[in-house]
């Protein structure tokens, strides 16, 4: 395991830093936005099992050809009391590294969890107090504020999607819909998970380029699917306007409680900040309005099919100098 230790180094390295920065300054994902994200989600995995299996292998090295039978031996020496002697100082240290390193990630992802359920279980109960059926549909409440606010908030059966009467008032029906529809797409494709993910890795690897540019990417990437949802049914015009309007409040600032900034929008998988049709960042709107003003056509199916091969072999490389036995040993 000698080698692939330093192999799987070398690719934790490269997907922490080149690859990503490079990723991020691409045009190509705003033409295919979920093979993008797939390959932001292969990245990310990825590299983290790249990371803590460097980790691993050069800490089982000296008692297993492969993970399993390293582990194998390390539980023998935990439980069954077998000789150390074989595990140096930098074995131990690394080792130790690894599973403080998995822990930390692992606990990070839970408190996550925690946070987001918390402020979601808080802005429900202020919804409750301050907000009406909008009379159209059960799962849309509206909110009296004059600015222009739209985001839903995630739950299963209990998702709804929250409108301010002052966008209400300022669109017409055609661009409420496309407002509404663009909801609806964030919460039936479940965009708040990816969101909960890629907040958490951020929030346990502040340091790591790969996490921050992650995170924006997705953000965007979500906002691009929502749209493409949207245009199925409207045109481009009444999207485009139905976002300067909103992005538009962002601008002014809502000043109230119940239309969540950016940061706590983030935290708890709400829209605005992160994502549906709401208080975007500047960067995230102007990337949206442009590429609905210059469509660009798909990537090429071969094309999205090269990059969904590249997805899966970077997680099969990782996984196969890990648990492959003797490889490049």
């Amino acid at each position: 395991m000698f080698w692939a230790s330093y192999l799987l180094a070398v690719l934790a390295i490269v997907l922490a830093w080149p690859v990503p920065i490079l990723l991020s300054r691409a045009q190509w994902p705003a033409r295919s936005p979920f093979t993008a994200m797939l390959l932001w989600q292969a990245i990310a995995l990825a590299g983290g099992l790249s990371m803590i299996g460097a980790m691993l292998v050069y800490g089982l090295e000296p008692i297993g050809d492969n993970l399993i039978a390293g582990l194998r031996a390390l539980a023998a020496m935990v439980l069954f009391n077998a000789p150390t002697t074989a595990l140096g100082f930098w074995h131990i240290f690394a080792l130790s590294a690894a599973a403080l390193l998995t822990a930390h990630l692992v606990f990070t992802l839970l408190l996550t969890y925690y946070k987001i359920e918390r402020q979601r279980r808080r802005h429900r109960e202020l919804l409750a107090l301050l907000a009406s059926p909008s009379g159209q549909d059960a799962a849309t409440l509206v909110i009296s504020h004059d600015s222009p606010v739209a985001y839903c908030l995630p739950g299963g059966a209990r998702s709804v999607t929250v409108l301010s009467d002052g966008l209400m008032a300022a669109l017409e029906p055609a661009e409420l819909r496309a407002v509404l529809i663009h909801e609806n797409a964030h919460l039936s494709q479940r965009h708040h998970l990816l969101l909960w993910a890629f907040a958490a890795w951020r929030q346990a690897l502040p340091w790591l380029p790969t996490t921050r540019l992650a995170q924006e990417s997705v953000n965007s990437l979500i906002e691009m699917l929502a749209d493409d949802v949207a245009l199925k049914s409207e045109s481009k015009a009444t999207l485009i306007k139905a976002i300067a309007i909103v992005a538009s409040g962002s601008a002014q600032g809502t000043g109230s409680e119940l239309a969540p900034t950016a940061s706590t929008a983030a935290l708890a998988g709400l829209d605005p900040g992160n994502g549906v049709l709401a208080s975007d960042s500047a960067r995230t709107t102007a990337s949206r309005v442009s590429r609905l003003l210059s469509p660009q056509p798909q990537l090429p199916a071969a094309v999205r099919s090269l990059v969904l091969t590249g997805c899966i072999l970077l997680l099969a490389l990782p996984t196969a100098l890990l648990v492959v036995p003797g490889l490049l040993g």
